[in-house]
């Protein structure tokens, strides 16, 4: 009898849960949260893996949108979500009765892109998630990487375009001016919208101001892919900015594959192009020739099943003799 294991990917206003078994996952359970504390949160967890468990149920696993420590799966700080200071772990464990494990959400997706089914089939991938913001995920030697606190591969924060001309600049909080996150997120897609909307009255973004709707990125995304010059041009120059930052996970790593991921990654290869073309210009020579740069390949539904697979690799490891 193969072991089911339960995936939970906790966002700021949704959360996914579903199952994996034999490789294979089950239907996604999108559920609304709407949780105002931490105490809540949790309650909203508990009950979506009290839906779907059963009595082949051997662990859980937790991607959330957070710094975690995770020998511990406590949560030390999030975004979105109210969590902080929480041994969510431990917590759930003793709800529960069942091993728990809790991880950073874009690990989690790393993990499922370097996979097929539950074997992994990438030795080294680096993962960017560009959202609201941008994130990263590493998967090194075949394990995901997090670094000596949990917080490895906050690529959104590596500085593309900072000014150095007098030294380095005063740090104004985050996102730093000239960062990744600054000039190729979902947020700099919604100002590039706004600004594009206001020079060109005519173009679709500028027709949609027209009727009074607040023009977003995914405006932007949806008039490119419908043919509109304007909105390609910002999708271009987004995946050109996207393109320098992935030269330089590929120049710090020289992965096997870089995966893009997040909402802004809908627009496909109108994003994918410009930032390969971009990436090419500043990898160094003999480094990356072998990297594939590519879309995620399980879309938004990589954060649940990468989380599944987290539960899915840390009992294989538990279950490893240690010869040491």
């Amino acid at each position: 009898m193969s072991r089911q294991l339960i995936g939970i990917d906790v966002g700021g206003t949704k959360l996914a849960v579903a199952t994996l078994q034999g490789g294979k996952l089950d239907v996604r359970h999108i559920l609304p949260t709407a949780a105002a504390s931490a105490d809540a949160l949790i309650d909203e967890i508990a009950r979506a893996v009290e839906t779907v468990r059963s009595r082949k149920t051997a662990a859980v696993g937790i991607g959330v949108p957070s710094v975690v420590e995770f020998a511990t799966g406590t949560v030390q700080w999030s975004v979105n979500v109210k969590l902080a200071d929480i041994p969510l772990r431990m917590v759930l464990e003793e709800r529960l009765d069942l091993p728990v494990f809790v991880d950073n959400d874009t690990n989690c997706a790393a993990l499922a892109e370097a996979c097929d089914g539950s074997r992994m089939v990438v030795q080294n991938l680096v993962m960017f998630t560009v959202g609201t913001g941008v994130g990263g995920g590493l998967v090194l030697d075949g394990r995901v990487y997090r670094g000596a606190t949990g917080g490895a591969g906050e690529f959104g924060h590596t500085l593309i375009g900072a000014h150095l001309e007098h030294g380095a600049p005063v740090a104004r909080g985050f996102p730093q001016e000239g960062s990744l996150e600054s000039l190729a997120s979902g947020r700099a897609l919604d100002a590039l919208a706004e600004a594009t909307a206001r020079a060109h009255p005519g173009s679709a973004l500028g027709v949609l101001r027209a009727r009074g709707a607040l023009v977003r990125g995914p405006d932007v995304v949806a008039a490119a892919q419908a043919g509109d010059a304007q909105a390609q041009a910002l999708v271009s120059l987004l995946g050109e900015r996207l393109g320098v930052g992935i030269a330089n996970a590929i120049n710090t790593f020289d992965p096997e594959v870089v995966v893009i991921g997040g909402g802004v990654a809908t627009a496909g290869n109108l994003l994918l192009g410009p930032a390969r073309e971009s990436a090419s210009r500043f990898v160094i020579p003999g480094i990356g020739e072998a990297t594939e740069i590519r879309l995620a390949n399980y879309g938004a539904e990589a954060g649940v099943r990468g989380a599944a697979l987290l539960a899915d690799h840390e009992l294989g490891a538990a279950d490893e003799p240690n010869d040491r």
